[in-house]
C-alpha cells in the first residue's frame, strides 16, 4: 500500500464537471494498492496517517496531527502510484492491484479512516479532476 499525503488548506475533486468531494483544512491522500495488501496493512497506514504530526502548533512548528486539528480528508484512489518506469518511457502498472480487488481495499480504507476523521472521496475508476491547494507545501510518501 502506498499513499501520498498532502497537507491542504482546501481541495476538491470533480467528475463530469461536478464536485463529488470537497474538504477544507486537512489532508489529501492519494491511495494505491498492490498484491498482498490487506486489512492489517490498512490499519497500520491509518494509524500512521492520523498520528502524523504535520500541522503547525501555536509556535508554527509542525507538531500536531489531523486529529488534534480536527481536519478532514479527501481520499483519491490512485493506481498510478505503482507505475514502474525502469524500462522504456511507458509506465507499467503490473504491480498495481486489479480494480476489482483494489476497490474493496479502498472502500475499507475509507470506512476505517472515517472512524477518526471526516472523509470525502472521488469516484473509484472515474476520470477525475483533483484540485489540491497544497499547504506548505507539505507532501509525504508512506508505504507499507
Amino acid at each position: 500500500m502506498r499513499t501520498i499525503i498532502q497537507r491542504s488548506k482546501d481541495s476538491y475533486v470533480k467528475v463530469d464537471n461536478k464536485v463529488v468531494g470537497k474538504i477544507n483544512k486537512g489532508l489529501v491522500i492519494l491511495v494505491g494498492f498492490t498484491e498482498n495488501d490487506n486489512e492489517q496493512i490498512i490499519d497500520k497506514m491509518i494509524k500512521k496517517i492520523i498520528n502524523l504530526r504535520i500541522f503547525d502548533d501555536e509556535n508554527g512548528v509542525m507538531n500536531r496531527s489531523i486529529l488534534e486539528t480536527q481536519g478532514e480528508v479527501l481520499s483519491i484512489s490512485q493506481f498510478t502510484l505503482y507505475a514502474n518506469t525502469k524500462k522504456g518511457n511507458r509506465p507499467s502498472y503490473v504491480e498495481a492491484l486489479n480494480g476489482e480487488e483494489a476497490i474493496k481495499l479502498y472502500d475499507l480504507f475509507n470506512k476505517k479512516l472515517r472512524e477518526y476523521v471526516p472523509v470525502e472521496t472521488g469516484i473509484f475508476g472515474a476520470e477525475m479532476l483533483v484540485n489540491i491547494n497544497n499547504d506548505g507545501p507539505i507532501t509525504i510518501s508512506l508505504e507499507f
